[in-house]
């Protein structure tokens, strides 16, 4: 299926919003506004976001299907921590609400043609099915 200049437009925000996440979540552990000076173990919560970088990438249909909803995680973490710290901390987890968001819309937006043509081709196959055989 060929993708459309909306579509291709919605794989980049996609994959930047992905990146930009995955480097959100290492400085702000890390760098920025770790829990403990110097770094903290939290900055593993970046792992799982790199598993579906190369196939957010590749435009790869189910990658993106299950990455759409794992993101969500992240947006739940940003709201909780907006809620509750102060300062830097609670900037950057507006900035994780952000990112996660755009990830979500971004993909679930990017893969709309491909459901339905997907349930087109269903419906088709059903209909087939249901016709009677010749003898």
């Amino acid at each position: 299926m060929e993708t459309t200049p909306t579509q291709h437009r919605l794989h980049q925000l996609a994959s930047a919003s992905l990146v930009l996440l995955i480097v959100l979540c290492v400085l702000w552990e890390l760098v920025l506004a770790p829990l403990r000076p110097g770094g903290s173990w939290m900055v593993i919560k970046a792992i799982p976001l790199l598993a579906p970088l190369p196939g957010t990438l590749r435009r790869n249909v189910y990658t993106m299907q299950w990455a759409s909803m794992m993101v969500l995680m992240y947006f739940t973490e940003g709201v909780v921590r907006a809620w509750s710290e102060q300062g830097l901390s609670q900037l950057l987890a507006g900035a994780e609400i952000l990112f996660s968001t755009v990830y979500f819309f971004a993909a679930i937006f990017f893969l709309r043609p491909y459901k339905r043509e997907a349930k087109r081709i269903a419906q088709e196959a059903l209909q087939r099915a249901a016709e009677p055989h010749e003898r």
